[in-house]
Parts: structure tokens; C-alpha cells; sequence
């Protein structure tokens, strides 16, 4: 990754900031589409992916968490990281510099 162009930059951003609209699929049509094309765009698509199956997993067990009380607290604190961390990464990406998410599985690598 050695100089990233001004598309490829926007199109990493539009990774997260298609998520705000549609949490799965603009995310991955902009992947599948362009990720044997640019290596950067390759990695913010992993990274997005892994991203939204590490905080579904956490949303999950904060709802089921839920009967005992604990995951009314859980549940709004996950979705305000996983909001700032996706401002944080269109950020990142646009600035062309790579960013991993905080607390994610390395699913897809």
C-alpha cells in the first residue's frame, strides 16, 4: 500500500459511510467489486466485515443478557462504539491510513 489514490481512498470511505444506510450489503458490493483491484480497499472491506459480525455477536449476547438486567447497559453502550468507531474509520480511510477496529475477531483475513 504504498501510494493510495484518491478513489481508492473514497471508496474505503464509502465502506463505512454506505454501513449508516445499509448495514450489510453497499459494505460488501463496494468489497466484491473492488477488492482485487486495490489492496487498501481489500483491507478496510475485511476490516468493516469483521467488524459487523464481532458487534452483532456482542449485540446478541447483550440482548440475551437482557433477562438478567445487564444487557439494558450493554446493548446502547455497543451501539455507540460501534457508531464512533465507523466515523472513526471513514476518517482513517479517507486520510488514506489503515485502521483496526477495537474488540474484533480476525474472521476474515
Amino acid at each position: 500500500m504504498d501510494t493510495i489514490s484518491n478513489n481508492d481512498r473514497m471508496l474505503a470511505m464509502a465502506i463505512y459511510v454506505t454501513s449508516f444506510f445499509t448495514t450489510l450489503i453497499g459494505p460488501l458490493l463496494i468489497w466484491l467489486l473492488k477488492k482485487d483491484e486495490s489492496p487498501f480497499i481489500d483491507f478496510h472491506g475485511k476490516e468493516y466485515l469483521n467488524f459487523i459480525i464481532s458487534y452483532t455477536v456482542y449485540s446478541l449476547v447483550a440482548s440475551i443478557l437482557m433477562v438478567v438486567l445487564v444487557g439494558f447497559i450493554l446493548l446502547p453502550i455497543i451501539g455507540i462504539m460501534a457508531f464512533v468507531f465507523t466515523i472513526i474509520a471513514a476518517v482513517k480511510a479517507y486520510n488514506g491510513e489503515i485502521y483496526h477496529f477495537p474488540l474484533v475477531f480476525r474472521i476474515i483475513k
